[in-house]
């Protein structure tokens, strides 16, 4: 990829002349703050969206692809962040679906499945109905389904995210039988072991432009970082310091055997109790799936509770609306954006949008107090938009969305915090700015419910650690008092 530039119609520029040179059977990292550009470059190489300018060359061909069926066709697969098969599907019906697009039936498109997973030892059910399975067999499917339709490049978007320490270690196992085997693969990652663990060179982006390529074993983790954040380091070094674990104080949330069942009407939360106290922050591990989304959504009222009481503050808030409850002192950071935001709305109306009773006077809400707001949370948190609070919140990075709302909640100085996936698929320093904020509540006294996929994260903030295993809570002590092995273990079978 050469002389690549990319500005979107609103104007803001993603990538500013970037150079990519992958070497056919390398594995490549890509670094980069949220909203350096590796996505948008990314899905450039993988058709779905057309460079302004800059020349794309795959095995030394041109290529101008129409679409990703296009790139697929060409040897080019993504397996996204957020995988995209489809749940009411088996296996096979989507690894059948997927190579309908290259012509293939769908006897010869589990034939090539089959062959994959026969050389490199992956096991995946072709019967099984998708939403049935675990995260990490999802994703395994996803790499099937790229390499039963003839991927040579294969780029993975943050893939260990959502995985527990053992699925990751099978992950990079796979991904070693595949680099044996030639093939090339561009992995995107915030998280520095696994650009060691994985990749032989690697390139970081800064603001759309490539600042730093070369052979990972050339750089420190030091480097790494500071070429990532570059004036924001400092940051980064007060994101390592170690925390001190805030003393337990009275407890401000309760919950007691409750039992709250998911989308589809399956139990998801079975017999669960817990309780935060003020000043501490308790985290929640688990493999993805196991029910820590109802839990909290049970908490904060936008999902019913079948059994079980919800004690806040001392009153039994089982039955209140989500209005009663935020007005309690309750706040709630979900893992979608797309729930936590209006993407339609501008800055200044999704900052009042969880407290809008504040902001109103006489029935008419005061528009200078909510654009006043943006103004200091857009400061404040270093949230680049480019309209200042009237930027759509649509038009933000992902990594800017989830500033937006951190600081939203923040901001209300809350008794209560519950808080998913605060820092998923954020860079290095938009995750230790997030974690700074969360640090910071916890000492004023804010008691903080943290569920997370990333166990660093968790061990780092947590002052107590509780596991979620099919719906139950399985475990809560200190974190320093589990080992890894026994973490791993609770997180995939429920007991050490």
């Amino acid at each position: 990829m050469k002389g690549i530039v990319k500005v979107y119609p609103d104007g803001t520029v993603a990538l500013r002349g970037v150079d990519l040179v992958v070497q056919r059977g390398e594995s490549h990292c890509l670094l980069g703050e949220n909203g350096a550009g590796k996505t948008t470059l990314m899905r450039i190489l993988y058709g779905e969206i057309k460079p302004t300018s800059g020349e794309v060359k795959v095995f030394g061909r041109p290529a101008r692809f129409r679409g990703p069926w296009d790139a697929l066709r060409s040897g080019v697969a993504m397996v996204y962040q957020r995988l995209s098969l489809i749940q009411v599907f088996t296996v096979a019906d989507n690894i059948a679906l997927a190579l309908s697009a290259l012509g293939l039936g769908r006897k010869e498109a589990l034939e090539r499945a089959r062959k994959v997973m026969g050389e490199l030892g992956l096991e995946a059910p072709l019967d099984a109905v998708v939403e049935t399975l675990p995260v990490g067999v999802q994703q395994r499917v996803e790499i099937v389904k790229a390499l039963a339709a003839g991927a040579r490049i294969l780029i993975l978007d943050e893939p260990t995210s959502v995985l527990s320490p053992v699925e990751a270690e099978a992950l990079f196992n796979v991904l070693d039988r595949l680099k044996q085997q030639g093939l090339t693969i561009i992995y995107i990652t915030h998280r520095l072991p696994e650009v060691r663990r994985v990749c032989d060179r690697v390139t970081i982006l800064r603001q759309g432009r490539v600042v730093a390529t070369g052979r990972v074993e050339d750089y420190t983790d030091e480097q790494l970082a500071r070429l990532m954040v570059g004036e924001r380091a400092a940051l980064l070094e007060r994101h390592r310091r170690p925390r001190r674990r805030a003393p337990r104080g009275e407890p401000l949330l309760a919950i007691e055997d409750l039992h709250v069942r998911d989308d589809r009407g399956a139990p998801a939360v079975r017999g669960a109790s817990l309780t935060l106290h003020e000043g501490e922050i308790l985290g929640i591990a688990g493999v993805q799936g196991n029910g820590q989304r109802e839990l909290l959504e049970a908490i904060a009222g936008l999902r019913p509770a079948e059994q079980g009481r919800i004690i806040i503050l001392g009153r039994d808030a089982s039955s209140m609306s989500v209005e009663d409850r935020y007005r309690l002192g309750l706040a709630y950071i979900p893992d979608s954006r797309r729930l936590g935001l209006v993407m339609d709305m501008n800055l200044a109306w999704n900052s009042i949008l969880t407290s809008s009773w504040s902001y109103t006077r006489r029935g008419l809400l005061d528009v200078d107090a909510a654009v006043a707001l943006a103004e200091r949370l857009i400061e404040k948190y270093g949230i680049v938009a480019p309209h200042g609070p009237a930027t759509r919140a649509g038009s933000l990075s992902g990594g800017n969305q989830q500033k937006l709302m951190t600081g939203r909640e923040a901001e209300k100085k809350p008794r209560i915090l519950l808080v998913a996936e605060p820092t998923h698929g954020l860079d290095v320093a938009a995750a230790a700015q997030v974690r700074e904020t969360l640090a910071g509540l916890r000492d004023q006294g804010t008691g903080i419910l943290l569920v997370s996929s990333d166990l660093d994260e968790l061990l780092e903030l947590s002052d107590r650690l509780a596991v979620i295993y099919k719906g139950r809570i399985v475990a809560v002590k200190p974190p320093e008092e589990y080992s890894l092995e026994e973490l791993g273990l609770l997180m995939t079978r429920g007991k050490a």
